[in-house]
């Protein structure tokens, strides 16, 4: 028996019947395609050219033999085409269907079980990899090159914006400055901060916090507003 041919024996398949399909499959595998399941019918009665089905990572085969084994028939449907996947489990085999989205319906009796649970779950995970691409994605996981790419700016910038706000909160007020701000400079129209009331206060030093928090003053200019203002409370 040859070694490549072992992978599909694992439920007792017939192993004639494997190897006279997977020879013929040879010639009609396309690029890139793999078979990744067999399942071979077996009626009742002994049956010498069993109907199969073959799973590839690109379609599904019916081989279906004629002439006494001398010729065998292929249909093939990839899994675009594939609508939905049965299987019906009898007392003798199962029987494995599917529909196409041309409604078209086919199906093959007297698989084994373990054979017929085995290709509808390849079926199915095939037309999930098909609704939910993952050629881009790593199966490890990892992330795609563009992926980490915006990540990395993104934490740069982060960064970038970390760094202004803090420089921003220990700036201090300039020598320049700070003189001119007097109780001249920060009175209100004619009003100077030691004419204001208690409220007048109170609400200039929340205006001042507005500004702080709007980004409109420093934190080093709205500390030197509150300490005026403060003393005069």
């Amino acid at each position: 028996m040859k070694e490549q041919l072992k992978k599909f024996l694992n439920e007792e398949q017939d192993p004639k019947a494997i190897e006279k399909i997977t020879s013929k499959l040879n010639d009609l595998l396309m690029k890139n395609e793999e078979i990744g399941y067999i399942a071979v019918q077996k009626k009742p009665a002994i049956t010498v050219f069993p109907d199969s089905i073959v799973m590839t990572n690109k379609r599904i085969i019916i081989c279906k033999p004629k002439n006494l084994g001398l010729s065998m028939d292929f249909i093939d449907f990839t899994w675009d085409e594939i609508e939905g996947t049965f299987v019906k489990e009898n007392i003798l085999g199962s029987e494995f269907s599917f529909s196409t989205k041309t409604e078209m319906q086919v199906s093959i009796d007297y698989i084994p079980k373990i054979q017929a649970r085995k290709i509808f779950t390849y079926a199915k995970e095939q037309l999930d990899i098909l609704k939910n691409p993952t050629a881009n994605t790593s199966v490890s996981g990892e992330e795609k090159p563009e992926e980490t790419k915006i990540k990395q700016e993104e934490v740069i910038e982060e960064v970038e914006t970390e760094e202004v706000t803090n420089f921003a909160e220990i700036i201090p007020v300039s020598s320049i400055y700070s003189e001119t701000i007097t109780e001249n400079s920060i009175s209100t129209g004619e009003k100077k901060l030691n004419e204001l009331s208690q409220n007048e206060l109170f609400e200039k030093l929340q205006n001042y916090k507005r500004l702080l928090d709007n980004g409109l003053i420093l934190q080093g200019e709205y500390d030197v507003f509150k300490k005026e203002i403060l003393s005069y409370m």
